[in-house]
């Protein structure tokens, strides 16, 4: 990187891991109400293997003349605030960028974010681990949002993928809204899931009131439901039809500054956990992104740039 380039990772004609190149891109200085900041480290998530498969771009949700950049979440250090900004340069920060059609992504050295989206990092919190914080903990607590309180008491909640990046955090997060929680994983997942306060299963029975679906079984998981209960999914592209009087949502992650604030200091105390697989430099994206395919990872593979 000079003092006027910096690396990014970017696709041009999308056909998976293979297709990702580190391009050197110009920096830009931030506006009025953008800080520029220092990548730390970027997690990788589902939504990366997508985008560099074309799946998007097939969807017609991408359509980059150029490029289109890779990441959504990251950690890092303000290095330059534009007008109306009060965050001091050397503050660390995590935050996410949302929305497909882009020709920059957090798989980068340097990236200019808008200052509401980005929360500071509580000094006990690393930045590798807060890294993998901001979708996948902003994508459960605004799941939960969307389910909302829980109806009564002993109101039964199943969260899928209990032992996912997003599950686990809507475990966590769901029991703080009155829901009795019960988790679907593997076998091997039910200490860890239990550790969070839930009940656990292998092997779900039909009549919950309601489902978070973090495994994505969609069909199979609204079938979970009672009658009139709630179902909310993780796969906006794919919203199942809803039936028997069963309310259905699905989340679509947004950037929450404040929001995420809470999420990295309850991080920081230990109250969620910190979900981080394996770490990378940024020139292995196209392993990592090979790595997460094979699935079975429990966390984030993490890009050091």
């Amino acid at each position: 990187m000079s003092n006027s380039t910096f690396r990014m990772a970017a696709i041009r004609t999308p056909t998976g891991p293979d297709s990702i190149e580190i391009i050197d891109v110009p920096v830009v200085e931030p506006g009025p109400g953008e800080v520029r900041v220092t990548v730390a480290a970027a997690s990788v998530n589902p939504v990366d293997l997508g985008v560099a498969r074309g799946i998007f771009h097939a969807m017609g949700l991408i359509n980059q003349p150029e490029r289109t950049g890779l990441g959504w979440d990251f950690s890092g250090t303000v290095v330059a605030t534009g007008p109306g900004v009060d965050l001091s340069t050397g503050t660390r920060v995590a935050g996410l960028v949302d929305g497909f059609d882009r020709d920059f992504g957090t798989h980068a050295e340097q990236l200019v974010v808008r200052a509401p989206d980005i929360a500071v990092v509580p000094d006990g919190l690393d930045l590798i681990a807060a890294s993998t914080v901001p979708l996948n903990g902003l994508a459960a607590a605004q799941l939960v949002d969307l389910l909302g309180d829980a109806p009564s008491d002993g109101s039964r909640l199943l969260v899928t993928g209990a032992a996912g990046a997003v599950g686990g955090y809507v475990v966590s997060l769901a029991q703080d809204r009155g829901w009795q929680v019960t988790g679907l994983a593997r076998a091997g997942d039910e200490e860890f899931v239990r550790g969070l306060g839930a009940e656990f299963t292998t092997n779900a029975e039909p009549g919950w009131d309601a489902v978070a679906d973090g495994a994505a079984l969609q069909e199979r998981g609204l079938a979970l439901v009672r009658d009139g209960g709630v179902f909310v999914g993780v796969q906006p592209s794919a919203e199942p039809t809803a039936e028997r009087g069963v309310t259905v949502h699905v989340v679509v992650a947004h950037p929450d500054g404040a929001r995420l604030g809470d999420l990295l200091a309850r991080t920081a105390s230990g109250e969620l956990p910190a979900r981080v697989h394996a770490v990378m430099p940024l020139d292995q994206i196209a392993e990592a992104h090979r790595a997460m395919a094979k699935g079975g990872a429990r966390g984030r593979y993490v890009l050091k740039p």
